[in-house]
């Protein structure tokens, strides 16, 4: 799979740092005294100081309200789970906590919600069948 490259706003470094660096384990790139970079499994994003939006948005997905702007990563559901489980154990902050969602379709899911502590919503997956993600006749395609 080809990386892809994301970009978003912050506050600040450090604490920027320490949730990625140091809770989510991502190894730093390069970065100045305005941007930082992280290997975010395996894909690059790019941290920049900027200002924060005035509104947050949400939508509705399978009856749960997400924040509509956010990024994540989808994960073996081995690897999810764990870093599920440290995230718990270090009082991260769930906007969703873990859960399988489409439980017995073709879809099924593990998800959950953080924010970093700028604000910005992540989202992590697992697909109990690496097929349906994107398996568009599926119910979690369909609405995810």
């Amino acid at each position: 799979m080809t990386p892809f490259h994301l970009a978003f706003r912050i506050d600040d470094i450090e604490s920027t740092r320490a949730f990625y660096a140091g809770l989510l384990e991502c190894p730093t790139g390069r970065e100045t005294d305005n941007w930082i970079d992280f290997d975010f499994f395996g894909h690059q994003i790019s941290a920049h100081i900027g200002p924060r939006p005035d509104t947050v948005l949400q939508t509705s997905v399978g009856g749960i309200d997400v924040p509509l702007a956010h990024f994540g990563a989808v994960l073996p559901w081995e690897i999810w789970q764990s870093l599920a489980d440290r995230l718990k154990s270090g009082d991260a902050e769930f906007v969703i906590a873990p859960q399988v969602r489409f439980a017995g379709e073709p879809g099924e899911q593990g998800t959950f919600f953080v924010r970093d502590p700028s604000g910005n919503a992540l989202e992590f997956k697992a697909f109990r069948d690496a097929a349906g993600m994107f398996d568009a006749t599926t119910t979690a395609g369909a609405q995810s």
